[in-house]
């Protein structure tokens, strides 16, 4: 099985709320079943098992995948993560002596920042060659590290390259089927 450290980025739908003098940051992280278009012809999508064995760990909340910008964490309790039938949905408790966090939870809440990713391992997934040559994964079991509130969400470098690889392997085997395949026609087999 491979291992990737990798990051989904989409809109989390985030709000902002005020309640018994806590500020919180809310929304979802990853909606189950939703298409992450990655390049043309490559897409993600995450099953709704996923996050099953992973939500126990210490997962931290951060910005745009800065591990010095911490927003919450579960171990802590400040970071509180589930999933349900929608997606990951997570709640971070804003730390309002914090500058950065307070600065970042003004953001969302005039909704200059909206996006969310996350940090992960890939477990287990499966691979789908649609009939229009889409090649689709889906992630059924991740190790998960982080989520982040982003501002810009787009896959990073290495999750889209490591995919285009593995793209390219699967059109490589397909023309292999294709031309073993032609061979025994000619060779009347």
């Amino acid at each position: 099985m491979r291992y990737e450290r990798r990051a989904v980025a989409r809109d989390g739908g985030f709000s902002t709320r005020a309640e018994d003098g806590n500020l919180y940051i809310e929304g979802y992280f990853a909606v189950f079943g939703s298409e992450y278009r990655m390049f043309e012809n490559a897409i993600e999508t995450i099953d709704e098992d996923a996050f099953d064995e992973t939500l126990d760990g210490d997962i931290r909340a951060l910005v745009n995948h800065d591990s010095t910008l911490v927003l919450g964490r579960t171990a802590a309790g400040t970071l509180e993560l589930r999933a349900d039938k929608v997606g990951l949905w997570g709640r971070i408790t804003i730390n309002q002596a914090d500058g950065d966090a307070m600065n970042l939870y003004e953001r969302v809440k005039r909704r200059d920042v909206t996006q969310c990713s996350f940090g992960f391992d890939i477990l287990d997934q499966s691979t789908e060659v649609l009939e229009n040559g889409t090649t689709v994964w889906k992630l059924r079991k991740v190790k998960l590290y982080e989520v982040s509130v982003v501002t810009f969400p787009a896959y990073e470098d290495t999750a889209v390259e490591a995919r285009r690889r593995d793209y390219e392997q699967i059109r490589k085997k397909q023309k292999e089927q294709w031309r073993a395949g032609m061979l025994a026609r000619l060779k009347g087999a």
